[in-house]
């Protein structure tokens, strides 16, 4: 298997490719039906780099390469044919990028980027002592524009609806394409804090139907005395992560 560097130099090439199929596309008008005859120069593209992958990821067998001789030219398609081979590479090149993702650990890695990030930083953002969680919630989200995450593309606030059984729970903050959900706890007494330990463990059932990974952000106020007490029984579920903030 390939190094992990090698392999994230694959992956920024991936999501390059992506990013520029993406625009090429988006910036005609939905009138300009020829707007996918590049098809055939990103499917060299996607094959040189699916050449170099396959022999450093596992399941590469998945991955499908192109005969480029067999593929028509722009001059000997129509239009419906053009965005049907188009939207093939991009389909096979998206498989490829989450092929490259899980291998490096990308998605795990950039949750503990986030975790780590709010806790170096929730404290020092955090001005006046807060009242509600709206308050910590409102300086997590200008931490997160901060880093230069776009609401509705990085990031989305309160959406993210999971059920169980007759009930729906929504995340304070769900960072989707990391399968990260975000709650928010302010801890304001010893008995707030015991109360909170029973809506995580309610809260990890939940949101493990619908993500990944949860973070639970606690902003305390003085009330938890032993933070790996506190924690220890929390974190023992798969995903889970538990910041504690002191103000």
């Amino acid at each position: 298997m390939g190094n992990k560097q090698e392999l994230l130099e694959y992956l920024a090439f991936a999501n390059t490719l992506l990013d520029s199929m993406d625009t090429s596309i988006n910036r005609e008008s939905e009138s300009n039906v020829w707007k996918y005859s590049s098809y055939k120069n990103y499917a060299k593209k996607y094959n040189k780099l699916a050449s170099l992958v396959i022999p450093s990821v596992k399941s590469a067998e998945m991955l499908d390469l192109y005969n480029i001789d067999k593929i028509p030219s722009e001059f000997n398609t129509v239009a419906s044919q053009q965005k049907t081979l188009f939207f093939s590479v991009h389909a096979n090149l998206s498989i490829l990028k989450a092929m490259l993702e899980s291998q490096v650990g990308y998605k795990e890695d950039k949750v503990l980027q986030i975790r780590d990030f709010l806790e170096a930083n929730l404290r020092r953002a955090t001005f006046n002592e807060p009242e509600r969680e709206v308050q910590v919630q409102d300086t997590i989200e200008q931490l997160l524009i901060g880093k230069g995450l776009e609401k509705g593309v990085d990031y989305d606030r309160e959406v993210g609806r999971v059920k169980v059984s007759i009930k729906e729970v929504i995340p304070d903050f769900i960072l989707q394409k990391l399968g990260l959900a975000i709650e928010v706890k302010l801890s304001k007494s010893a008995t707030k804090s015991r109360t909170i330990v029973d809506e995580i463990n309610a809260d990890i059932l939940a949101y493990s139907k619908g993500y990944r990974s949860t973070l639970f952000v606690i902003y305390d106020l003085g009330s938890i005395r032993d933070e790996s007490e506190f924690k220890n029984d929390l974190e023992i579920h798969e995903g889970v992560s538990v910041v504690i903030v002191k103000h």
